[in-house]
């Protein structure tokens, strides 16, 4: 019998014996009786008012019962050794006051139950109180079978018996599965390793940004060593209680050394691995004695034993030195974002076992995804799926693959938002000064679609396509803001008058000049050099400040520079939308009408071709035109986008 069912059992005999209890003393108390004296007693017998007697089975209490049935029954306590005749005979009751055979007299026999029942009734309380906080203490130990066991460890172990993973279902991350499979050839064969004198790597710690596919490699080293695996979250080892953590880690390691060989996987491992002395609790913090305990144990006396241990983070910034030394994390395996390459295999992957239309070209999905971890590709092809089966389709088509693209990056669309004429012209005009603007300038990013239907947080958007370039140079990003700026340069030659809807573009082109001054040397009059230190608490592992290392002559000459970045990029905008105002007001119009348009069109457009009537035009511009909306907010011009150097993806 396991444990739920011993506890299911347990549970119901408190119960049933708590119900049997109560029943008995309310079936004892159920009658109201009275207090009387032996004395009160006599006298009532004299006066012919008593039917019957029952002396109890305990032989010191008896029960009284009257003639009246206005009377309620008393009860009398016998403190005399003798019989209840003999005690009555005392108080003057002779043969003649029983006349007729009343009162009678019963005796009744003790009952053992009784007695059993009396005991129960008076510790069952104590009983209760006690089986409840076992019940409490047993439920926060989870599935742990002994009572009070907060230093055992939370590890999950895999025998790797039956993998469900192996490195044939991790893509993209090639490097990282040779670093992994040098691990899994040494527990599986260690005599090949130790006859060269080699020493196995004590860890490795696997650093990528989310979505890389650090667990996933990590449950593929699983299926594929065969040993005993560990697997823990960081946040796992600390709980409320002081020196959980790190009687936890002790467990943790001794398990592992009993089944060694074998590998230990912490997940998330910057949870117990900060740096120390960051928090406020000094050497006594909690999580700082967990993270001593990991130490020692890494590399220690007594670590000669055949335990590997794998660890995962995306802020190794924060981890603490110690941590980091050879001894304990030999080996710092880097899972990069994967290229045009690493993202066609993972596609490959992910698509295995759906039904693919024969039009589905993998490669053009990998080149149209840069910047897309394989967690981004895994939801793409489920969105996919799921957008061919809620069109009731046999396969998925390249249109499904598209759309879910867009999806997952841009957002949804939004086609029943309310948006009133005169808006909807301003929205075409600004969309439009973006891709005219980059479609002059050589080194700005080819452009993929433009819209006008409101997609994620945007009105409108104008989407580039981007290459995995990861150097972009000076040229590149001033062409970046100068097409930034287009929409708001738009809005300013044909009406005169500026929204704010420029004002995502405004902080995105601000942070590319400043980053230009201040990070990247590209400032011919402040010359190469770092501007600026950024300050972070790596407690909480986030920027907080930025140390000024420079003088305020130098603090305007920052300024100056970045107005004269900005303005030169604003005049040459501006001299490019003056020049093919005809072009503005062309793909302003053809937006208008059809909404949507993708880059082919777009350049058969300016180059004066004329493109067939749109199949999803249903009614005619003027009707569409005439539909009333609510106004639009400041921030609803674009999807706010990432403001990391190189570029992200999302379209400006």
């Amino acid at each position: 019998m396991n444990s739920t069912k011993l506890t299911r059992w347990f549970v119901s005999l408190l119960i049933g014996v708590a119900i049997l209890a109560i029943v008995w003393s309310y079936s004892n108390s159920n009658t109201p009786t009275s207090q009387i004296s032996i004395s009160q007693l006599a006298q009532q017998i004299e006066n012919n008012e008593v039917a019957e007697i029952v002396v109890e089975g305990d032989g010191r209490s008896i029960l009284i019962t009257y003639d009246d049935s206005e009377n309620q029954p008393a009860t009398a306590q016998i403190s005399s050794v003798t019989s209840l005749e003999e005690l009555l005979t005392s108080y003057g009751i002779t043969q003649e006051d029983y006349r007729d055979g009343r009162p009678t007299i019963t005796y009744e026999r003790p009952s053992s139950w009784g007695n059993w029942l009396n005991v129960i009734g008076i510790f069952l309380p104590a009983l209760l109180i006690i089986a409840f906080i076992f019940l409490v203490f047993r439920q926060a130990q989870g599935n742990n079978n002994q009572a009070l066991s907060f230093g055992k460890s939370r590890a999950r172990m895999f025998t790797g018996d039956h993998p469900t993973i192996t490195f044939d279902d991790v893509a993209g991350a090639e490097e990282a599965k040779e670093e992994l499979e040098e691990v899994v050839d040494f527990l599986k064969e260690p005599e090949k390793f130790v006859s060269f004198g080699a020493r196995i790597p004590k860890g490795v710690l696997m650093i990528g940004s989310p979505g890389t596919g650090k667990t996933l490699l990590a449950k593929a080293v699983s299926g594929e060593a065969g040993v005993p695996f560990f697997s823990i979250a960081g946040s796992e080892f600390v709980e409320m209680f002081v020196g959980v953590g790190a009687s936890r880690v002790r467990d943790l390691f001794e398990q592992a050394k009993n089944n060694s060989p074998c590998i230990i996987f912490i997940d998330e491992i910057d949870a117990v691995g900060r740096q120390r002395g960051a928090g406020l609790g000094g050497s006594h913090d909690e999580r700082e004695q967990t993270l001593n305990q990991i130490l020692v144990e890494m590399d220690g006396f007594g670590t000669d034993t055949h335990v590997i241990i794998l660890a995962a983070t995306n802020r190794p910034d924060i981890l603490d030195p110690a941590l980091m030394r050879p001894g304990r994390f030999d080996r710092r395996v880097v899972i990069d974002r994967p290229d045009y390459k690493g993202r066609e295999a993972i596609f490959k992957v992910h698509i295995r076992g759906k039904p693919i239309a024969s039009n589905v070209n993998v490669a053009v999905l990998a080149r149209a995804t840069p910047g897309f971890v394989g967690a981004d590709i895994e939801n793409t092809v489920n969105e996919a799926a799921l957008l061919a089966a809620r069109r009731d389709k046999k396969s998925i088509g390249m249109a499904e693959f598209h759309e879910a693209i867009e999806r997952v990056q841009l957002g949804p669309e939004r086609k029943s938002r309310v948006i009133t004429p005169e808006e909807r012209e301003i929205i075409a005009y600004h969309e439009a000064g973006h891709a005219l603007v980059s479609h002059f300038l050589p080194a700005a990013m080819p452009l993929r679609k433009v819209t006008i239907v409101p997609r994620g947080m945007g009105l409108g958007l104008t989407w580039y396509l981007e290459d995995d370039t990861i150097l972009p140079n000076k040229t590149h990003l001033q062409a970046q803001i100068a097409s930034l700026l287009g929409g708001r340069v738009s809005e300013e030659i044909v009406y005169n008058e500026i929204t704010s809807g420029a004002s995502n573009d405004l902080q995105r082109v601000t942070q590319l000049a400043r980053s230009m001054v201040t990070q990247l040397g590209m400032s011919d009059d402040l010359g190469p050099r770092v501007y600026g230190q950024k300050q972070e608490m790596v407690f909480l592992g986030r920027e907080i400040s930025e140390q000024r290392d420079y003088s305020d002559a130098i603090a305007e000459k920052i300024d100056a520079e970045v107005r004269e970045i900005i303005d030169v990029q604003y005049s040459k905008a501006k001299e490019i939308l003056t020049t093919h105002r005809d072009k503005l007001d062309l793909v302003a119009m053809e937006l208008l009408e059809r909404e949507t348009l993708d880059a082919d069109e777009f350049v058969a457009l300016i180059e004066g071709e004329s493109l067939p009537s749109s199949p999803n035009q249903t009614t005619p511009p003027s009707a569409q035109n005439s539909v009333e909306s609510e106004s639009k907010s400041e921030s609803d011009w674009k999807k706010p986008p990432s403001l990391d150097l190189p570029p992200s993806p999302t379209p400006a």
